[in-house]
Protein backbone atom coordinates (compact mmCIF):
# COMPACT_ATOMS: atom_id res chain seq x y z
CA UNK A 1 0.00 0.00 0.00
CA UNK A 2 2.64 2.60 0.80
CA UNK A 3 4.57 2.55 -2.47
CA UNK A 4 1.51 2.60 -4.20
CA UNK A 5 0.93 5.76 -2.20
CA UNK A 6 3.84 6.92 -3.29
CA UNK A 7 3.70 6.28 -7.05
CA UNK A 8 0.47 8.57 -6.38
CA UNK A 9 1.92 11.50 -4.91
CA UNK A 10 4.69 11.57 -7.73
CA UNK A 11 2.00 11.16 -10.07
CA UNK A 12 -0.21 14.15 -8.22
CA UNK A 13 2.79 16.05 -8.24
CA UNK A 14 3.64 16.08 -11.97
CA UNK A 15 0.08 16.83 -13.02
CA UNK A 16 0.00 19.72 -10.30
CA UNK A 17 3.70 20.90 -12.07
CA UNK A 18 2.53 20.79 -15.78
CA UNK A 19 -1.17 22.77 -14.34
CA UNK A 20 -3.27 20.10 -14.87
CA UNK A 21 -4.61 19.16 -11.68
CA UNK A 22 -5.60 22.18 -10.49
CA UNK A 23 -5.67 23.93 -13.82
CA UNK A 24 -5.16 27.95 -13.88
CA UNK A 25 -8.93 28.13 -16.29
CA UNK A 26 -10.61 26.28 -13.25
CA UNK A 27 -9.55 28.86 -10.51
CA UNK A 28 -12.35 30.61 -10.29
CA UNK A 29 -14.05 26.97 -9.07
CA UNK A 30 -11.64 25.92 -6.79
CA UNK A 31 -11.30 25.90 -3.05
CA UNK A 32 -9.16 28.04 -1.60
CA UNK A 33 -6.23 24.79 -0.68
CA UNK A 34 -6.57 23.73 -4.18
CA UNK A 35 -5.66 27.20 -5.85
CA UNK A 36 -2.98 27.90 -3.32
CA UNK A 37 -1.30 24.30 -3.98
CA UNK A 38 -1.33 25.11 -7.60
CA UNK A 39 0.17 28.30 -7.78
CA UNK A 40 2.93 26.82 -5.82
CA UNK A 41 3.38 23.82 -8.32
CA UNK A 42 3.06 26.42 -11.29
CA UNK A 43 5.94 28.12 -9.72
CA UNK A 44 9.23 27.02 -11.90
CA UNK A 45 7.40 24.31 -13.55
CA UNK A 46 7.62 23.54 -17.32
CA UNK A 47 5.81 25.65 -19.35
CA UNK A 48 3.89 24.31 -22.12
CA UNK A 49 2.13 26.05 -24.48
CA UNK A 50 -1.92 25.06 -24.80
CA UNK A 51 -4.84 24.07 -23.29
CA UNK A 52 -5.38 21.91 -20.48
CA UNK A 53 -5.59 18.52 -23.08
CA UNK A 54 -2.20 19.51 -24.06
CA UNK A 55 -0.32 20.22 -20.93
CA UNK A 56 -2.06 16.72 -19.63
CA UNK A 57 -0.36 15.01 -22.34
CA UNK A 58 2.88 16.42 -21.89
CA UNK A 59 2.60 15.42 -18.42
CA UNK A 60 1.55 11.75 -19.29
CA UNK A 61 4.62 11.37 -21.38
CA UNK A 62 6.54 11.76 -18.71
CA UNK A 63 4.48 9.41 -16.24
CA UNK A 64 5.02 6.29 -18.36
CA UNK A 65 3.69 3.74 -20.35
CA UNK A 66 0.31 3.15 -18.58
CA UNK A 67 -0.03 6.62 -17.64
CA UNK A 68 0.33 7.16 -21.84
CA UNK A 69 -2.11 4.66 -22.55
CA UNK A 70 -4.72 6.25 -19.78
CA UNK A 71 -4.38 9.34 -21.94
CA UNK A 72 -4.76 7.44 -25.17
CA UNK A 73 -8.35 6.41 -23.73
CA UNK A 74 -9.18 9.62 -22.08
CA UNK A 75 -8.48 11.13 -25.24
CA UNK A 76 -11.84 8.71 -26.58
CA UNK A 77 -13.94 9.96 -24.10
CA UNK A 78 -15.07 13.88 -24.96
CA UNK A 79 -17.93 12.83 -23.58
CA UNK A 80 -16.02 13.04 -19.73
CA UNK A 81 -13.30 15.47 -20.54
CA UNK A 82 -14.54 17.56 -22.97
CA UNK A 83 -13.93 17.97 -26.81
CA UNK A 84 -10.75 20.62 -26.28
CA UNK A 85 -9.13 18.23 -23.91
CA UNK A 86 -9.78 15.52 -25.82
CA UNK A 87 -8.53 17.15 -28.96
CA UNK A 88 -4.96 18.03 -26.44
CA UNK A 89 -4.50 14.65 -25.24
CA UNK A 90 -4.92 13.35 -28.82
CA UNK A 91 -1.09 14.66 -29.76
CA UNK A 92 0.24 12.13 -26.79
CA UNK A 93 3.47 10.93 -28.50
CA UNK A 94 3.54 7.13 -27.85
CA UNK A 95 7.45 6.72 -27.72
CA UNK A 96 10.19 5.67 -25.67
CA UNK A 97 13.75 4.95 -25.88
CA UNK A 98 13.96 1.57 -27.16
CA UNK A 99 15.15 -1.49 -24.64
CA UNK A 100 18.42 -3.09 -26.03
CA UNK A 101 19.37 -5.95 -28.85
CA UNK A 102 20.16 -8.41 -25.90
CA UNK A 103 16.58 -8.33 -24.46
CA UNK A 104 15.02 -7.93 -28.03
CA UNK A 105 16.74 -11.30 -27.99
CA UNK A 106 15.33 -12.83 -24.86
CA UNK A 107 11.89 -11.97 -25.69
CA UNK A 108 11.87 -14.33 -28.94
CA UNK A 109 14.06 -16.91 -26.96
CA UNK A 110 11.30 -17.10 -24.49
CA UNK A 111 8.43 -17.20 -27.14
CA UNK A 112 9.98 -19.61 -29.80
CA UNK A 113 12.67 -21.89 -27.31
CA UNK A 114 15.29 -23.12 -29.39
CA UNK A 115 13.90 -21.78 -32.75
CA UNK A 116 14.42 -18.34 -32.32
CA UNK A 117 17.62 -18.04 -33.94
CA UNK A 118 16.35 -19.86 -36.71
CA UNK A 119 13.03 -17.65 -37.28
CA UNK A 120 14.31 -14.54 -36.86
CA UNK A 121 17.73 -15.16 -38.16
CA UNK A 122 19.70 -11.18 -37.94
CA UNK A 123 17.17 -9.45 -36.10
CA UNK A 124 17.69 -5.53 -37.13
CA UNK A 125 17.96 -2.94 -34.34
CA UNK A 126 14.95 -1.02 -33.34
CA UNK A 127 13.12 1.17 -35.84
CA UNK A 128 10.25 2.60 -33.69
CA UNK A 129 9.80 2.20 -29.83
CA UNK A 130 6.90 2.96 -27.95
CA UNK A 131 5.48 2.56 -24.74
CA UNK A 132 4.13 -0.80 -24.58
CA UNK A 133 6.56 -2.65 -27.61
CA UNK A 134 8.88 -1.88 -30.11
CA UNK A 135 9.13 -2.99 -33.63
CA UNK A 136 12.70 -4.47 -35.34
CA UNK A 137 12.76 -5.74 -39.34
CA UNK A 138 14.25 -9.16 -40.71
CA UNK A 139 14.97 -10.45 -43.71
CA UNK A 140 13.96 -14.16 -44.59
CA UNK A 141 16.89 -16.53 -46.73
CA UNK A 142 14.25 -15.41 -49.54
CA UNK A 143 14.74 -12.25 -49.12
CA UNK A 144 11.39 -10.95 -47.80
CA UNK A 145 11.12 -8.29 -45.41
CA UNK A 146 9.04 -8.51 -41.98
CA UNK A 147 8.33 -6.15 -39.04
CA UNK A 148 8.55 -7.82 -35.68
CA UNK A 149 6.71 -6.41 -33.12
CA UNK A 150 8.19 -6.99 -29.16
CA UNK A 151 6.41 -6.40 -26.18
CA UNK A 152 8.58 -4.18 -23.95
CA UNK A 153 10.26 -6.42 -20.51
CA UNK A 154 8.39 -6.37 -17.40
CA UNK A 155 5.74 -4.57 -19.14
CA UNK A 156 2.55 -6.44 -18.02
CA UNK A 157 4.16 -6.14 -14.21
CA UNK A 158 4.39 -2.12 -14.71
CA UNK A 159 1.03 -2.10 -15.92
CA UNK A 160 -0.33 -4.31 -13.54
CA UNK A 161 1.44 -1.67 -10.70
CA UNK A 162 0.10 1.47 -12.45
CA UNK A 163 -3.41 0.42 -12.78
CA UNK A 164 -3.93 -0.31 -9.09
CA UNK A 165 -2.49 3.74 -8.61
CA UNK A 166 -5.10 4.49 -10.93
CA UNK A 167 -7.88 2.44 -9.19
CA UNK A 168 -6.82 4.27 -6.06
CA UNK A 169 -7.19 7.45 -7.73
CA UNK A 170 -10.78 6.14 -9.12
CA UNK A 171 -12.29 5.33 -6.06
CA UNK A 172 -10.84 8.28 -3.56
CA UNK A 173 -12.30 10.83 -6.35
CA UNK A 174 -15.71 8.99 -6.27
CA UNK A 175 -15.66 9.15 -2.42
CA UNK A 176 -14.50 12.58 -2.16
CA UNK A 177 -16.64 14.11 -5.07
CA UNK A 178 -20.08 12.79 -5.48
CA UNK A 179 -20.60 14.59 -8.54
CA UNK A 180 -17.42 12.80 -10.17
CA UNK A 181 -19.90 10.08 -10.41
CA UNK A 182 -22.18 10.28 -13.02
CA UNK A 183 -18.80 9.70 -15.35
CA UNK A 184 -18.50 6.03 -13.36
CA UNK A 185 -14.40 6.72 -12.86
CA UNK A 186 -13.88 3.33 -11.61
CA UNK A 187 -15.40 1.51 -14.06
CA UNK A 188 -13.82 3.69 -16.54
CA UNK A 189 -10.71 2.80 -15.14
CA UNK A 190 -11.63 -0.84 -15.33
CA UNK A 191 -11.83 -0.11 -18.97
CA UNK A 192 -8.68 1.02 -19.33
CA UNK A 193 -7.45 -2.33 -17.58
CA UNK A 194 -9.16 -4.50 -19.85
CA UNK A 195 -8.02 -2.24 -23.15
CA UNK A 196 -4.43 -2.23 -21.72
CA UNK A 197 -4.89 -6.69 -20.96
CA UNK A 198 -5.62 -6.87 -24.11
CA UNK A 199 -2.70 -4.93 -25.79
CA UNK A 200 -0.59 -7.19 -23.77
CA UNK A 201 -1.28 -10.20 -26.15
CA UNK A 202 -0.48 -9.44 -29.53
CA UNK A 203 -1.99 -12.55 -30.46
CA UNK A 204 -5.08 -10.46 -30.38
CA UNK A 205 -3.65 -7.67 -32.33
CA UNK A 206 -2.78 -10.38 -35.23
CA UNK A 207 -6.47 -11.29 -34.87
CA UNK A 208 -7.44 -7.79 -35.41
CA UNK A 209 -5.28 -6.83 -38.41
CA UNK A 210 -6.20 -10.23 -40.40
CA UNK A 211 -9.58 -9.47 -39.89
CA UNK A 212 -8.99 -5.58 -41.01
CA UNK A 213 -7.06 -6.96 -44.22
CA UNK A 214 -9.57 -9.14 -45.16
CA UNK A 215 -12.24 -6.02 -44.91
CA UNK A 216 -10.46 -3.28 -46.37
CA UNK A 217 -9.50 -5.47 -49.46
CA UNK A 218 -13.43 -5.33 -50.78
CA UNK A 219 -13.11 -1.97 -51.90
CA UNK A 220 -9.22 -1.29 -51.90
CA UNK A 221 -9.30 2.11 -50.08
CA UNK A 222 -6.91 0.59 -47.49
CA UNK A 223 -4.99 -2.05 -47.23
CA UNK A 224 -3.06 -3.50 -44.54
CA UNK A 225 -0.12 -6.14 -44.37
CA UNK A 226 0.12 -9.64 -43.96
CA UNK A 227 0.13 -11.47 -40.41
CA UNK A 228 2.86 -14.12 -39.90
CA UNK A 229 0.97 -16.79 -37.91
CA UNK A 230 4.12 -18.86 -37.48
CA UNK A 231 6.37 -16.48 -35.94
CA UNK A 232 3.85 -14.70 -33.93
CA UNK A 233 3.06 -15.11 -30.40
CA UNK A 234 1.45 -13.62 -27.03
CA UNK A 235 4.65 -11.07 -26.98
CA UNK A 236 5.60 -11.13 -30.30
CA UNK A 237 4.03 -9.92 -33.46
CA UNK A 238 5.31 -10.64 -37.36
CA UNK A 239 3.75 -8.88 -40.30
CA UNK A 240 4.92 -8.21 -43.64
CA UNK A 241 7.22 -4.92 -43.97
CA UNK A 242 4.92 -2.31 -45.59
CA UNK A 243 7.58 -0.46 -48.07
CA UNK A 244 6.63 3.08 -48.08
CA UNK A 245 6.59 6.53 -46.14
CA UNK A 246 4.57 7.27 -43.21
CA UNK A 247 2.30 10.24 -43.69
CA UNK A 248 4.29 12.04 -41.15
CA UNK A 249 6.94 12.23 -43.28
CA UNK A 250 6.77 16.07 -45.46
CA UNK A 251 8.02 14.14 -48.75
CA UNK A 252 5.41 11.51 -48.36
CA UNK A 253 2.69 12.58 -50.92
CA UNK A 254 5.08 14.18 -53.27
CA UNK A 255 4.39 12.81 -56.53
CA UNK A 256 0.72 11.42 -55.10
CA UNK A 257 -2.69 12.50 -56.40
CA UNK A 258 -3.65 14.52 -52.85
CA UNK A 259 -7.11 14.35 -53.41
CA UNK A 260 -7.75 10.84 -54.43
CA UNK A 261 -5.42 10.17 -51.05
CA UNK A 262 -7.83 11.85 -49.00
CA UNK A 263 -10.39 10.15 -50.08
CA UNK A 264 -8.99 6.94 -49.36
CA UNK A 265 -8.58 7.92 -45.72
CA UNK A 266 -12.15 8.91 -45.52
CA UNK A 267 -13.77 6.17 -47.37
CA UNK A 268 -12.13 3.07 -46.19
CA UNK A 269 -13.24 4.34 -42.43
CA UNK A 270 -16.30 4.26 -43.32
CA UNK A 271 -16.79 1.34 -45.46
CA UNK A 272 -15.02 -0.84 -42.90
CA UNK A 273 -17.43 1.14 -40.12
CA UNK A 274 -20.84 0.55 -42.23
CA UNK A 275 -19.98 -2.65 -44.37
CA UNK A 276 -18.48 -4.88 -41.60
CA UNK A 277 -18.75 -3.36 -38.34
CA UNK A 278 -15.41 -2.35 -37.42
CA UNK A 279 -12.55 0.17 -37.24
CA UNK A 280 -9.18 1.21 -36.95
CA UNK A 281 -9.95 3.47 -34.05
CA UNK A 282 -6.04 5.28 -33.76
CA UNK A 283 -6.10 6.15 -37.99
CA UNK A 284 -3.26 8.94 -37.12
CA UNK A 285 -0.50 10.03 -39.84
CA UNK A 286 2.05 7.61 -38.31
CA UNK A 287 -0.39 4.91 -38.46
CA UNK A 288 -0.96 5.60 -42.17
CA UNK A 289 1.80 4.46 -45.06
CA UNK A 290 2.09 5.19 -48.56
CA UNK A 291 3.68 2.84 -50.70
CA UNK A 292 5.00 4.08 -54.48
CA UNK A 293 2.19 2.83 -56.51
CA UNK A 294 -0.26 4.93 -54.37
CA UNK A 295 -1.21 1.95 -52.23
CA UNK A 296 -2.51 3.67 -48.46
CA UNK A 297 -1.49 1.05 -45.75
CA UNK A 298 -3.06 1.05 -42.06
CA UNK A 299 -0.60 -0.35 -39.57
CA UNK A 300 -0.84 -1.03 -35.65
CA UNK A 301 -4.04 -2.44 -34.68
CA UNK A 302 -4.14 -2.07 -31.14
CA UNK A 303 -7.06 0.10 -30.72
CA UNK A 304 -9.75 -0.73 -33.12
CA UNK A 305 -13.52 -0.08 -32.56
CA UNK A 306 -16.61 -2.22 -33.39
CA UNK A 307 -20.15 -1.71 -34.39
CA UNK A 308 -22.96 -4.22 -33.96
CA UNK A 309 -25.81 -4.18 -36.84
CA UNK A 310 -28.51 -1.23 -34.99
CA UNK A 311 -24.75 0.50 -34.98
CA UNK A 312 -24.47 0.48 -38.44
CA UNK A 313 -27.92 0.78 -39.33
CA UNK A 314 -27.88 4.11 -37.02
CA UNK A 315 -24.92 5.85 -38.41
CA UNK A 316 -25.65 5.28 -41.65
CA UNK A 317 -29.50 6.22 -41.23
CA UNK A 318 -27.80 9.30 -39.15
CA UNK A 319 -25.54 10.60 -41.95
CA UNK A 320 -27.89 9.56 -44.83
CA UNK A 321 -30.42 11.91 -43.23
CA UNK A 322 -28.18 14.42 -42.41
CA UNK A 323 -26.91 14.60 -46.49
CA UNK A 324 -30.58 15.22 -47.40
CA UNK A 325 -31.26 17.25 -44.34
CA UNK A 326 -34.18 15.27 -43.82
CA UNK A 327 -33.42 15.83 -39.78
CA UNK A 328 -37.61 14.26 -39.07
CA UNK A 329 -36.23 10.69 -40.32
CA UNK A 330 -32.60 11.48 -37.89
CA UNK A 331 -34.37 11.64 -35.00
CA UNK A 332 -37.14 8.90 -35.46
CA UNK A 333 -33.66 6.73 -35.91
CA UNK A 334 -32.84 7.49 -32.34
CA UNK A 335 -36.39 6.10 -30.84
CA UNK A 336 -36.48 3.43 -33.50
CA UNK A 337 -33.13 2.02 -32.12
CA UNK A 338 -33.97 2.84 -28.59
CA UNK A 339 -31.34 5.11 -27.79
CA UNK A 340 -33.79 7.87 -26.79
CA UNK A 341 -36.25 6.89 -24.23
CA UNK A 342 -39.67 6.37 -25.62
CA UNK A 343 -41.42 9.15 -23.19
CA UNK A 344 -39.49 12.33 -24.92
CA UNK A 345 -41.31 14.40 -27.89
CA UNK A 346 -39.85 13.28 -31.48
CA UNK A 347 -40.71 16.70 -32.78
CA UNK A 348 -38.91 18.19 -30.48
CA UNK A 349 -36.05 16.22 -30.72
CA UNK A 350 -36.15 17.02 -34.41
CA UNK A 351 -36.34 20.57 -33.74
CA UNK A 352 -32.69 20.10 -32.38
CA UNK A 353 -31.42 17.86 -34.99
CA UNK A 354 -32.24 20.77 -37.39
CA UNK A 355 -30.12 23.60 -34.93
CA UNK A 356 -27.39 21.39 -35.64
CA UNK A 357 -27.67 20.44 -39.27
CA UNK A 358 -28.26 23.43 -40.79
CA UNK A 359 -25.76 26.11 -39.94
CA UNK A 360 -23.51 23.55 -41.81
CA UNK A 361 -25.27 23.90 -45.17
CA UNK A 362 -23.84 26.43 -48.05
CA UNK A 363 -20.31 26.70 -46.02
CA UNK A 364 -16.71 25.95 -47.54
CA UNK A 365 -16.74 22.11 -47.49
CA UNK A 366 -12.45 22.62 -44.95
CA UNK A 367 -15.60 24.33 -42.67
CA UNK A 368 -17.96 21.63 -42.35
CA UNK A 369 -17.02 18.59 -39.69
CA UNK A 370 -18.80 15.42 -39.83
CA UNK A 371 -17.10 14.43 -36.48
CA UNK A 372 -17.59 18.21 -35.16
CA UNK A 373 -21.33 17.11 -36.13
CA UNK A 374 -21.81 13.96 -34.49
CA UNK A 375 -20.17 15.27 -31.10
CA UNK A 376 -22.58 17.89 -31.41
CA UNK A 377 -25.31 15.23 -32.05
CA UNK A 378 -24.22 13.16 -28.60
CA UNK A 379 -24.49 16.47 -26.96
CA UNK A 380 -28.08 16.61 -27.79
CA UNK A 381 -28.90 12.99 -27.42
CA UNK A 382 -27.90 13.14 -23.88
CA UNK A 383 -30.16 16.45 -23.13
CA UNK A 384 -33.11 13.95 -24.13
CA UNK A 385 -31.95 10.99 -22.05
CA UNK A 386 -29.81 9.13 -24.26
CA UNK A 387 -27.02 7.11 -22.33
CA UNK A 388 -23.69 7.63 -23.52
CA UNK A 389 -22.94 4.63 -25.51
CA UNK A 390 -18.86 3.87 -25.66
CA UNK A 391 -18.78 2.61 -28.79
CA UNK A 392 -20.78 5.54 -30.57
CA UNK A 393 -18.15 7.73 -28.68
CA UNK A 394 -15.10 6.26 -30.16
CA UNK A 395 -16.51 6.19 -33.63
CA UNK A 396 -16.68 9.89 -33.29
CA UNK A 397 -13.49 10.19 -32.14
CA UNK A 398 -12.39 8.36 -34.45
CA UNK A 399 -13.85 10.57 -37.55
CA UNK A 400 -12.31 13.25 -35.85
CA UNK A 401 -8.99 12.52 -36.46
CA UNK A 402 -9.95 10.39 -39.77
CA UNK A 403 -10.82 14.06 -40.53
CA UNK A 404 -8.43 15.77 -39.31
CA UNK A 405 -5.83 13.28 -41.30
CA UNK A 406 -7.70 13.82 -44.58
CA UNK A 407 -7.93 17.69 -45.08
CA UNK A 408 -4.08 17.92 -43.73
CA UNK A 409 -4.13 15.69 -46.98
CA UNK A 410 -6.20 17.89 -49.02
CA UNK A 411 -7.61 21.53 -47.44
CA UNK A 412 -10.13 21.46 -49.50
CA UNK A 413 -11.49 17.88 -48.64
CA UNK A 414 -15.87 17.48 -48.79
CA UNK A 415 -15.94 14.99 -46.13
CA UNK A 416 -20.07 14.62 -46.80
CA UNK A 417 -19.54 14.28 -50.85
CA UNK A 418 -16.94 11.66 -50.00
CA UNK A 419 -18.89 9.42 -47.83
CA UNK A 420 -21.70 9.96 -50.03
CA UNK A 421 -21.15 6.82 -52.31
CA UNK A 422 -20.20 4.73 -49.03
CA UNK A 423 -23.25 5.67 -46.99
CA UNK A 424 -26.00 5.71 -50.12
CA UNK A 425 -24.22 2.23 -50.83
CA UNK A 426 -25.25 1.07 -47.24
CA UNK A 427 -28.64 2.53 -47.47
CA UNK A 428 -29.84 1.00 -51.24
CA UNK A 429 -28.01 -2.88 -49.53
CA UNK A 430 -29.26 -2.71 -46.15
CA UNK A 431 -32.76 -0.88 -46.61
CA UNK A 432 -33.78 -1.08 -49.66
CA UNK A 433 -35.83 -4.30 -51.49
CA UNK A 434 -32.92 -6.39 -50.96
CA UNK A 435 -32.02 -6.02 -47.37
CA UNK A 436 -35.78 -5.74 -46.21
CA UNK A 437 -36.34 -9.29 -48.02
CA UNK A 438 -32.86 -10.28 -45.95
CA UNK A 439 -34.39 -8.88 -42.36
CA UNK A 440 -38.09 -10.63 -43.24
CA UNK A 441 -36.12 -14.41 -44.24
CA UNK A 442 -34.34 -13.46 -40.47
CA UNK A 443 -37.07 -12.91 -38.59
CA UNK A 444 -38.59 -15.93 -39.83
CA UNK A 445 -35.53 -18.18 -38.86
CA UNK A 446 -35.67 -16.74 -35.69
CA UNK A 447 -39.59 -17.67 -35.17
CA UNK A 448 -38.47 -21.32 -36.41
CA UNK A 449 -35.78 -21.60 -33.96
CA UNK A 450 -38.03 -20.29 -30.95
CA UNK A 451 -40.98 -23.16 -31.90
CA UNK A 452 -37.78 -25.80 -32.10
CA UNK A 453 -37.48 -25.01 -28.20
CA UNK A 454 -41.08 -25.06 -27.49
CA UNK A 455 -41.18 -28.96 -27.30
CA UNK A 456 -38.10 -28.93 -24.55
CA UNK A 457 -40.12 -25.73 -22.70
CA UNK A 458 -43.20 -27.55 -22.18
CA UNK A 459 -41.21 -30.33 -21.38
CA UNK A 460 -39.52 -28.65 -18.41
CA UNK A 461 -43.13 -26.63 -17.57
CA UNK A 462 -44.60 -29.85 -17.21
CA UNK A 463 -41.91 -31.58 -15.15
CA UNK A 464 -41.50 -28.89 -13.12
CA UNK A 465 -45.88 -28.87 -12.38
CA UNK A 466 -45.63 -32.67 -11.63
CA UNK A 467 -42.78 -32.35 -8.74
CA UNK A 468 -44.79 -29.41 -6.89
CA UNK A 469 -48.03 -31.66 -6.53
Amino acid sequence: MIPTLLRLARVGWTLARYDVLFPKELTGRLPAAGRIVGQIARIGGPKVDGDIGARMSVALEELGPAWIKFGQFLATRPDIIGAEAAHGLSRLKDKLAPFSQAEARKVLSDAFVGDADRLFGDLGPPIAAASIAQVHKITDPDGRQWAVKLLRPDIERLIARELKGMMLVARTVELFFKASRRLKPVPFVETVGAALTKELDLRREAGAGDAFGEVVAYDGYLAAPKIDWTRSAQRVLVTSWVDGKPLTDPTALDGHDRVVTAQKVTRGFLAAALDHGMFHADMHEGNLIIAPDGTLFAIDFGIMGRLGANEQRFLAEILFGFLRRDYRRVAEVHFEAGYVPADQDVGEFSNSLRAIGEPIWGRPAREVSMGRLLLQLLDTTEHFGMAMRPELVLLQKTMVQVEGVARAIDPDHDIWETSRVVVERFIRRELGPEGQVRRVLGEVEAGLAALRKLPALVERLEADANRKR
